[in-house]
């Protein structure tokens, strides 16, 4: 699918995953959301992982050779040959970057929180 634009619509407990095909964009497939909030995901939008950084997000599509993360308020896009471990589409992960392959480990969403007294 190079060069193709995808983007992930969230609702109703969908993810709808939409190609564009001549200007428009066409359902391609649907699968269920889980943990990935209500909304449109611009991924072709995403910019390439670096080495030696860290990126910390939900995962909200993964395909035969790419991973894509929310950062932020955008995207990374991780090649897959280079994760240690393929995260699971709508979980929170930490991917660290290495010289050679990445690291990736769940983040505990408990462990964001702070308590206020």
């Amino acid at each position: 699918m190079d060069g193709m634009k995808i983007r992930l619509i969230v609702m109703n407990g969908q993810r709808i995953i939409q190609r564009e095909e001549e200007g428009k964009w066409q359902n391609y497939k649907v699968e269920k959301a889980g943990a990935i909030k209500p909304g449109i995901y611009n991924i072709y939008l995403a910019t390439p992982a670096e080495k030696r950084k860290t990126y910390e997000g939900v995962i909200v599509h993964a395909e035969d050779n790419a991973v894509y993360q929310q950062v932020g308020r955008g995207f990374v896009m991780h090649a897959r040959n280079d994760l240690d471990t393929v995260p699971a589409v709508g979980g929170t992960y930490r991917i660290e970057h290495g010289a050679n392959k990445a690291t990736v480990a769940p983040v505990s969403v408990k462990r964001r929180l702070t308590r206020r007294i």
